[in-house]
């Protein structure tokens, strides 16, 4: 969800930043399976629903509470005509060799979406969403202005549909096939992991880009309803940051308390909170000894429980949409871990917007069970810099749109 700036060895989010397999046959548009997704038929009556705190802590007990990591539930999920029993753990030991990664909110920028307007198939995905958004995304995405496309409402589904158009430009390249069937896992950071999911085939274009749309919506009103701010801590790792958190959160009220919300890599991490515990943050940073600090031009404390009131949205929304087992592993922002019970998805993906990313763990997972070759679709080039900071001898391409 950072857009960063890569110099002397260190992730540097810009100014601009708005944070926020084994293959079937495929239709032409999106690399989804070729299967027809509906409305869903059933409702979600195991309704996930639990305190939120502030505290990252807090935030993993809570999850700890659900075992989403090393969950052993199994469902029975209709496939066809015949029944199929889904397990949580089923891609528990996945050994990935080649993935598709996607983007988040921050990557925007106007001008995406020209090259998608020469392949067909991909061209025809900004139609399709014009239908369900009922306004011209190609028009926002290629004139901007700027400051209408960096809105959360608009940039989510933006990134949405232009990364999902560049797995489209990738397949009309010569071999472009030949790597999407390659693809044996996938993931985006925050709002990408949705991409991942529509990629995946766990849900289809249209429902994802419905999800997106009403997430965005429902983060701005959370962010409207109280004063909070993020800010970028530059080189730092992890438990400093969490250090300076803890310090900052002495001397501020429960209301004002912050928390690490986005693990990028080592040297940059995302804190969120409420205002006061923000300035707390920046004014004793250089006591902690970080480079600097960031502000981000954001709606509000992402990834906390400031966003407690865009849950209850986009579980309503998630139990009305059809998630089907994914056909390749989706790594969750949540836990680091694929799920394949689509309840289990459902949950995770509305408590994401509360719980911090797990992008770093992700990524040095997938680097240390043996991947080959990554792709980032979509705009920007935020995830390439990022895996390169990990490891500056993965290989990794990107695909634009």
């Amino acid at each position: 969800m950072h857009t960063l700036l890569f110099h002397h060895n260190h992730c540097f989010p810009l100014h601009r930043i708005l944070l926020t397999p084994p293959s079937a046959a495929m239709s032409s548009a999106v690399a989804l399976p070729s299967v027809s997704l509906s409305k869903s038929a059933f409702s979600d009556t195991d309704s996930f629903r639990s305190s939120v705190s502030l505290g990252f802590r807090n935030e993993i007990r809570s999850l700890s509470r659900l075992n989403l990591g090393k969950s052993r539930v199994s469902m029975s999920a209709a496939v066809g005509s015949e029944a199929a029993v889904v397990d949580d753990a089923l891609f528990k030991d996945y050994k990935p060799s080649t993935a598709f990664l996607f983007p988040g909110q921050g990557a925007q920028a106007v001008g995406m979406g020209v090259e998608a307007q020469k392949v067909p198939a991909a061209a025809e995905l900004y139609k399709r969403a014009n239908d369900i958004l009922g306004f011209d995304l190609l028009d926002i995405c290629i004139t901007g202005p700027k400051e209408k496309l960096d809105s959360t409402v608009l940039s989510q589904p933006a990134i949405y549909v232009t990364s999902l158009a560049a797995v489209e430009v990738l397949r009309a390249r010569d071999g472009g096939q030949q790597i999407i069937d390659s693809v044996d896992v996938t993931c985006g950071l925050s709002l990408g992991e949705y991409t991942a999911l529509a990629f995946a085939g766990a849900f289809s274009f249209e429902d994802g880009l419905k999800l997106v749309k009403l997430r965005g919506e429902a983060m701005q009103d959370a962010a409207d309803a109280a004063q909070s701010a993020m800010v970028s801590i530059i080189g730092l790792d992890s438990d400093k940051v969490q250090a300076l958190c803890d310090a900052a959160n002495e001397d501020v009220d429960e209301a004002n308390k912050v928390q690490i919300a986005n693990f990028l890599c080592t040297g940059n991490y995302a804190v969120s909170g409420g205002l006061k515990g923000i300035e707390a943050v920046e004014a004793k940073a250089k006591a902690f000894k970080a480079r600097m600090t960031v502000r981000l031009a954001v709606a509000g404390a992402f990834h906390t429980g400031f966003m407690e009131p865009a849950v209850s949205r986009l579980e309503a929304a998630l139990a009305s949409t059809v998630i089907r087992k994914p056909r390749i592993p989706v790594i969750s922002n949540v836990d680091a871990e694929p799920h394949a019970v689509p309840e289990t998805i459902k949950k995770i993906l509305a408590r994401q917007v509360t719980s911090p990313v797990q992008w770093e763990t992700t990524v040095k997972t997938l680097l240390s069970r043996g991947l080959k070759k990554s792709y980032e679709l979509g705009p920007g080039k935020v995830i390439a810099g990022i895996v390169k900071r990990m490891d500056k001898g993965a290989v990794i391409e990107n695909i634009g749109a």
